[in-house]
């Protein structure tokens, strides 16, 4: 995900990303030794000291999105005589040369993961690293972790496998293009062409990851959709924020990624080592989403149950598609966060509610995610045979750490957002905009605008406004630096 831009108007979303970054713990840059440490790192090691599969003859390919430069999986596709699939996903080997207790080691592990800002992308890693010698490029030959996976006509894994092996990157794909083309309102992308066999290998990769998507949801896997607006720039200013949409592409690495986050977690606990664990837990505030159920005259059990839920969800999806983003921002912020914990042997860590996997961890984006490098280096070290990385206490401490800092990073991503949307708007003041109710408590109403797409406060004529109300608002005032938009009824 991270992408490479300037211009003044970014020059003043980094500055305020940086001083929310400061403010909330987070090392905006590398320190001295990291960045002596990077200057020595000038190749790929050959030897990880793990027997290696050499698999660079696979058909591999990265999707990711149009700018992205830290590719952090391949996966591929083989059909089987018995119509079952053999999936693939290969995970870039960052523990290579990210050794634990290193300079650049302690700058992600005090951040935990990169930080995305309309201004400026921090990287978790150099990004010599994380865009060059640990990113899976195209053309190049990796060293990586490989998640194995058969996938019945059930949507069920079965003969599920880790190794190491050498894999290389035939096709750099980003999410549009390959979305629309599977979606049948696109042409097959350039890349595709360029590599023969490849679209077919990708077909059978969406018939299975859309397998995989109905089995987790006939297990109760919430259809959750959220608005999240990405600024687009020309030159030095802000243009428009542009609404990101999933589309089969970002599906099928969604589904690929969450079934071999699941076969890893299943593998450690095999293994009988402790390891991360990824989980939301059974809803403390249940109660809330059934009197928003309620609200939409469905009626969900007084027990927590996520397949009910996931029916009301896709019952008002259908209903009324433009306020669902708003009920799924609910029901999230109800369902409580996620966060890390440690699952030791002979124990069974909760499971994902949201998922409705038992088994969960991150091991996907160790370029982007330090609790995915943890989970790698542990990997690595049941893989050889040798002793664990950390131990019980260090693991517990750095769960804590993890959950923390990823809860600040949310926090720093949207307050720049806001700041982006506030700078968006700070020409149209007095300008009418249509909206909707997406707040109302005692702290205060807020209404979204659908174009551009942006929130911000009712701060005049809020009497008898409520949740999922439309109406027409004025734009009053906004406030760059404390990302602040303020609008009254018109």
């Amino acid at each position: 995900m991270l992408t490479h831009t300037d211009g003044k108007g970014r020059d003043i979303l980094e500055r305020i990303a940086c001083r929310v970054m400061v403010e909330r713990g987070f090392l905006p840059d590398f320190s001295t030794e990291a960045i002596n440490q990077l200057a020595k790192i000038t190749e790929v090691p050959g030897e990880t000291g793990v027997a290696t599969r050499d698999l660079r003859n696979l058909l591999w390919a990265s999707i990711d999105n149009d700018d992205s430069l830290d590719l952090d999986q391949l996966t591929v596709a083989e059909a089987l005589p018995d119509n079952t699939v053999r999936i693939r996903v290969a995970v870039a080997d960052v523990d290579i040369l990210v050794k634990r207790d290193t300079a650049i080691d302690e700058h992600a592990h005090q951040n935990t993961t990169s930080i995305y800002t309309a201004g400026k992308t921090f990287p978790m890693l150099p990004e010599k690293l994380s865009t060059g010698l640990t990113s899976l490029n195209f053309q190049e030959d990796r060293p990586a972790i490989v998640i194995e996976m058969v996938i019945d006509d059930a949507g069920e894994v079965q003969y599920p496998d880790i190794y190491i092996a050498s894999v290389h990157n035939y096709a750099k794909l980003a999410y549009r293009s390959v979305g629309a083309w599977l979606e049948g309102i696109g042409l097959v992308p350039e890349a595709i062409k360029a590599a023969p066999a490849l679209a077919d290998n990708l077909r059978t990769q969406d018939r299975v990851a859309q397998k995989l998507k109905a089995k987790r949801h006939e297990h109760g896997a919430l259809d959750l959709q959220t608005l999240e607006a990405r600024p687009v720039f020309a030159g030095d200013m802000i243009k428009d924020l542009q609404v990101e949409v999933k589309n089969r592409a970002t599906e099928l690495i969604e589904d690929f990624m969450i079934a071999a986050n699941d076969v890893t977690a299943r593998f450690l606990r095999d293994k009988q080592v402790p390891s991360l664990r990824r989980v939301v837990r059974t809803p403390k505030r249940w109660d809330r989403i059934v009197e928003i159920a309620a609200q939409h005259n469905y009626q969900l059990p007084a027990e927590p149950d996520s397949k009910a839920l996931a029916l009301f969800l896709t019952a008002q999806k259908t209903a009324d598609p433009v306020t669902f983003p708003d009920l799924s921002l609910s029901v999230i912020k109800l369902l409580g966060s996620g966060e890390y914990i440690v699952e030791l042997p002979n124990e069974t860590a909760p499971g994902h509610f949201g998922l409705a996997v038992q088994d969960y961890t991150h091991s996907t984006a160790p370029n982007r995610r330090f609790p995915d490098l943890i989970t790698q280096r542990i990997l690595k070290a049941t893989l050889a045979g040798s002793p664990m990385p950390y131990n019980q206490d260090e693991l517990v401490e750095l769960a804590a750490h993890c959950t923390q800092k990823e809860d600040d990073a949310n926090k720093v991503e949207r307050q720049v957002a806001k700041s982006a949307a506030a700078m968006l708007l700070s020409s149209r003041i007095g300008d009418r905009f249509d909206a909707i109710c997406t707040g109302a408590a005692d702290k205060g109403t807020w209404v979204r605008i659908f174009n551009p797409p942006a929130e911000g406060r009712l701060v005049s004529g809020f009497q008898g406004i409520d949740v999922g109300i439309r109406l027409k608002v004025q734009l009053i005032r906004t406030d760059v630096e404390k990302g602040f938009i303020d609008f009254k009824k018109a």
